[in-house]
C-alpha cells in the first residue's frame, strides 16, 4: 500500500512561506504529477514527503499513518534526483545495490536482485562500468534502479530528465511511464515541463507560489483550465485570453461583435454590460481570407512538420493559432478569424477564476481542486 495525504501542509523558511495550505490526496499506485514554474515550492513538497524537510504545519499520513516524525530512512520511499546523485567511484552494479547494504540477504541474493533490476531497465552490459563513462539516459536509468532495488512504498521523482537532451526527455518519458505499467508504485513526479505533465501523468497538480491552482486529469487541465495562471501555464502555445465585455446578445470585442450560443443567455445573464476574459486553445481558433469573423494580422508563422502556428494580433491582443501544415501567409497579412466558442472557457477578470460552465456548478473563490 502507498497512498500518501497532505493535510493543511504550511512550510516556511524564517519570515517566506513556500508552502501553503497544501492538501492532496493520491491513491495507492497513482502517477500522479506536480508541475509548476520555478519557485513555485514543487520541489520542497517533494523533500516535505520524503522527510528531507520539515513541515512547518499540517500533517503527513501514509497509508493513514502519520510519518511527520519519522526519518526519511523510516518512511519508505525512494527519491530520484535531478543530478542523479551516483558516487562516481562505484561501479553500476555497487550504485544500483548501494540501497541493500544493510538488507538481510545473502551476497548471491543481492547479485540477483541487481541483475534483475538491471534487466528491467535494459542496462544489464553496464554492470561493470562507473558513472563518468555512461550517457545521461543510461546515469539516468542507474538512479532509477538505485530507488527500484529497495522495493519502496513511494517513488519520489524530482525533475529527473531536466539535464536531457530532447529527443532523450521523449524517450526517457516513456520509459518511466513503462516501469510505472510493470512496477505499479505510488509516484509523485515534480517538473517545471508541461509536456511531461500532460504525457505522464494519471493526476495532474498545477501550483503557483507555494498553493495548488488546480488538480486534475491532463484533460480536465487543459480543456477546463480552473484559473487564468493554469489556462496560460499548461498548453504550447498558451491558451488565447481575450478581453470582452458581454452586452446580453455579442461579446464586443475591438472592431467586431461575436454572437454567443444559445444557452449563453442565461449562464451569463449576471454579466450583462460587464467586462470577462474569453479563454480559447489555439486550435479553436480558426483562419480564413474571406471576410467574417474576427480581422487580425499575422506577426509570425512557426512551420513545425506537422502543423503551422500563426502569431497574430487583434487590436492590442496577441493570438495563437494552430493552422494545417501546408497555411501559407506573411507577416503583415489581414485574416479573419472563427472562434470555437463552444469550446471556450470564460474567466472574470478580477478574481482570474473561470466561470461556472452551469448556473448549478458555481466556483467560489479559492477553490482550486
Amino acid at each position: 500500500m502507498g497512498q500518501v495525504e497532505l493535510q493543511s501542509i504550511h512550510k516556511s523558511f524564517g519570515p517566506t512561506a513556500v508552502l501553503d495550505d497544501i492538501n492532496l490526496t493520491i491513491a495507492d499506485k497513482e502517477f500522479v504529477v506536480v508541475v509548476g514554474p520555478s519557485g513555485c515550492g514543487k520541489s520542497t513538497l517533494l523533500r516535505v514527503v520524503a522527510g528531507l524537510e520539515e513541515a512547518s504545519s499540517g500533517a503527513l499520513l501514509f497509508d493513514g499513518r502519520a510519518v511527520n516524525a519519522l526519518s526519511p530512512g523510516e518512511r519508505n520511499v525512494a527519491m530520484v534526483f535531478q543530478n542523479y546523485a551516483l558516487y562516481p567511484h562505484l561501479s553500476v552494479a555497487t550504485n544500483i545495490g548501494f540501497g541493500l547494504r544493510r538488507a538481510a540477504m545473502s551476497r548471491r541474493e543481492k547479485r540477483a536482485a541487481i541483475e534483475r533490476i538491471a534487466r528491467l531497465l535494459e542496462i544489464e552490459p553496464l554492470l561493470k562500468r562507473r558513472p563518468n563513462a555512461l550517457s545521461g539516459g543510461q546515469r539516468q536509468r542507474v538512479a532509477m534502479g538505485r530507488a527500484i532495488i529497495r522495493n519502496p512504498a513511494v517513488f519520489l521523482f524530482d525533475e529527473p530528465l531536466s539535464n536531457l537532451d530532447a529527443r532523450l526527455r521523449m524517450q526517457m518519458r516513456s520509459e518511466i511511464r513503462g516501469l510505472h505499467s510493470k512496477l505499479p508504485t505510488t509516484t509523485i513526479y515534480v517538473t517545471h515541463d508541461q509536456i511531461e505533465a500532460m504525457t505522464m501523468a494519471d493526476r495532474v497538480v498545477v501550483m503557483n507560489a507555494g498553493r495548488i491552482e488546480q488538480i486534475g486529469t491532463p484533460s480536465q487541465i487543459y480543456d477546463t483550465p480552473r484559473t487564468t495562471f493554469v489556462a496560460r501555464f499548461m498548453g504550447m502555445p498558451s491558451m488565447n485570453m481575450i478581453a470582452a465585455r458581454y452586452d446580453g446578445d455579442a461579446l464586443v470585442l475591438p472592431d467586431t461583435r461575436v454572437p454567443v450560443p444559445a444557452d449563453w443567455p442565461e449562464r451569463l445573464a449576471p454579466w450583462v454590460g460587464r467586462e470577462l476574459l474569453l479563454g480559447l486553445r489555439p486550435e479553436h481558433l480558426s483562419l480564413r481570407t474571406s471576410p467574417g469573423g474576427v480581422p487580425a494580422t499575422v506577426d509570425l508563422t512557426e512551420p513545425t512538420g506537422s502543423e503551422t502556428l500563426v502569431y497574430l494580433h487583434h487590436g492590442d491582443t496577441r493570438l495563437a493559432a494552430r493552422t494545417p501544415p501546408d497555411t501559407r501567409l506573411r507577416r503583415g497579412d489581414q485574416v479573419h478569424l472563427d472562434l470555437r466558442l463552444d469550446r471556450a472557457t470564460l474567466f472574470d477578470p478580477d478574481t482570474t477564476l473561470a466561470l461556472p460552465t452551469l448556473p448549478a456548478d458555481p466556483i467560489t473563490k479559492g477553490e482550486t481542486a
